[in-house]
């Protein structure tokens, strides 16, 4: 069994289903004790020619045979293999129930947790997390109930009736048993570090092998196969000591178990011949007192199991319990209010910003204002807190209090959930799922129509390109939509963010794949359909922000101006000299 802060409310969930399969077990632990009678009842029986039941003696013959051992032994084996198949749905079925529900508390949590966090995790780990850990974990739950109380009323019923045949006996019988299981204890805190190592070793392969295949175009073009191959090898060989340091402990507890266990049989056979010489025992008798030990040998093998399955569930649920740990860092302050609707205004009062870790500000003493329904553009080398800002009015970090603005409140007066139901976001790794455009398009609302699919691409322009595809809108993107191009890819993303029809949207370079022309095409329409609302495009390029009615120039994390167009070429240098360079690479082919 496996306790812990996230697993012990599952006894009591699923305390029936457990209660269910306890009391199963137990009966079919009482069927399997009347069994060892029988042989004592079959030898002595064929030794003397009588058998004796209680204070009753039968002779010997077919009609006992068939009445009193044939038929019971029958109806035991049945009621045996019901018995095991009832607790085996029951305390299995309750670990796999443990397991899904555990999933899905890990999903929803994960999906709470802030920027920050995913920053610093690998997803292989994360992955490794979902699958080994938890899988783990539930074979502790179901598993290691089933052990933990077969080994209790298995172990104790049979050493009751040990005892009521030879106390001696039996006590020299369980001084082995009591050392194997502090061998076990011993080798057992051993355990629960090698497994750990083992997990980590495995998610380290994991993450390595995730990251390879996402980009294996980038590893071929690099022409650097080999290089990863050998990386690969290093991790693999890692994983493998790993497995093989964990195997050998475990192998070695198991050895050990065999030698207690054998041994016990040669003092049982020892004495109990003895026993049986000086008439004291009957070899039914002893025969009957080997079934009970045979019936012991699994409880106490059991426990060293236990002791193992502890060490590895341990040892995961440590590791699923640090993720389920793990707090976000931007949440709703007590006095947060949900907005009922947000009209676009946003406002930046000196913010100054540094990502977790970082050795620089991304974003200092930064101030801006954007009215209600501007197009506004965002521009400015990179590394230059482009990206930032959009982060922050998003509230994917923290800003302090009196710093950021929206509709005149702060945001930090605001519940995060209200705010981003009216902002969308196209970022600038455009992600897609591996599902068919439709779905992709659709993800942002749950009531879309496929007219209000179509126009959003048409606005996009995208349109035209979906309809050259066999499928149309339901073909199916590759993983990240590497089926598509950058621009499509792009265009898809858009449409996306579009449907959602959001006041405030935001666009992190999302036309940088497509030509010009596209790019005329799609502001345009943009321009149109997003009359009277918020749009904030992020942008390398000076013909995207050219027509917008305000600009911001950004360099090293600071404001250097703010106007459109025009106002930026006569008082900006900085601008004017952006604008030039553009000019020059476009009238050079660059």
């Amino acid at each position: 069994m496996i306790f812990g802060k996230y697993i012990n409310r599952f006894y009591l969930k699923y305390a029936l289903l457990i209660l269910c399969g306890l009391i199963a077990l137990a009966a079919v632990d009482y069927a399997q004790t009347l069994i060892p009678e029988m042989y004592r009842m079959v030898i002595d029986g064929a030794d003397k020619g009588v058998v004796g039941i209680g204070n009753e003696i039968f002779t010997f013959d077919l009609q006992f045979v068939w009445d009193k051992i044939c038929v019971p032994m029958f109806f035991i084996i049945v009621f045996i293999v019901f018995g095991r198949f009832l607790w085996r749905i029951c305390l299995f079925g309750s670990g796999i129930r443990v397991e899904r529900d555990l999933r899905k508390q890990m999903f929803a949590h994960c999906e709470q947790l802030s920027c920050k966090f995913y920053s610093g995790e690998k997803i292989g780990n994360l992955m490794s997390l979902f699958t080994n850990d938890l899988e783990t974990v539930q074979d502790c739950f179901g598993n290691g109930i089933m052990m933990t109380f077969d080994a209790l009323f298995l172990g104790g019923l049979s050493l009751y009736k040990m005892f009521y045949m030879d106390g001696l006996m039996t006590l020299l019988a369980l001084i082995p048993m009591a050392l194997m299981v502090a061998v076990s204890l011993l080798v057992g805190k051993y355990m629960t570090l090698k497994w750990r190592t083992r997990q980590q070793a495995f998610s380290d392969l994991s993450d390595f092998s995730q990251e390879s295949f996402s980009g294996i175009a980038v590893i071929k073009a690099f022409v650097k196969e080999f290089k990863e191959l050998l990386a690969f090898r290093w991790l693999n060989k890692k994983n493998e000591d790993a497995n093989v340091a964990y195997t050998r402990i475990s192998t070695l507890l198991n050895v050990c178990v065999t030698l207690f266990v054998e041994s016990v049989i040669c003092i049982i056979l020892g004495y109990g011949s003895f026993l049986v010489y000086k008439e004291d025992f009957t070899g039914g008798q002893l025969m009957e007192f080997i079934g009970y030990f045979n019936a012991v040998i699994w409880p106490i093998m059991a426990v060293t199991e236990l002791i193992e399955m502890h060490s590895r569930g341990k040892a995961s649920l440590r590791r699923v319990s640090d993720l389920l740990n793990e707090k976000s860092d931007v949440v709703d302050q007590e006095e947060a209010l949900p907005v009922q609707h947000v009209c676009g205004e946003i406002e930046f009062r000196h913010v100054t910003f540094r990502y977790p870790g970082a050795d620089y500000d991304a974003l200092s003493d930064v101030s801006f204002h954007i009215d209600a329904g501007e197009n506004v553009g965002i521009i400015g080398k990179t590394g230059s807190g482009k990206t930032t800002v959009a982060d922050l009015i998003l509230r994917c970090y923290n800003v302090a209090d009196g710093t950021l603005f929206v509709d005149g409140k702060d945001v930090n007066c605001i519940t995060v959930k209200s705010l981003r139901d009216f902002c969308t976001y196209v970022p600038q790794d455009n992600f897609l799922f591996s599902d068919t455009i439709y779905n992709n398009i659709a993800f942002a609302v749950d009531d879309a129509t496929e007219t209000d699919v179509e126009q959003s691409a048409k606005l996009s322009d995208i349109d035209e390109n979906i309809g050259k595809f066999t499928h149309h809108y339901q073909t199916m993107m590759g993983e990240r939509g590497v089926t598509v191009s950058g621009g499509q890819k792009q265009r898809i993303s858009i449409a996306r963010a579009l449907m959602k029809n959001a006041s405030v949207l935001i666009l992190d370079d999302s036309v940088s794949a497509v030509d010009t022309d596209t790019e005329k095409t799609i502001l345009s329409n943009l321009r149109t359909a997003r009359n009277g609302k918020t749009t904030i495009f992020i942008a390398h390029r000076i013909s995207t922000v050219r027509g917008l009615d305000k600009i911001i120039l950004l360099d090293n994390g600071k404001v250097v101006d703010v106007g459109n167009h025009d106002e930026l070429m006569q008082r900006c240098d900085a601008y004017s000299t952006m604008v030039r360079l553009q000019a020059l690479e476009e009238e050079e082919g660059i």
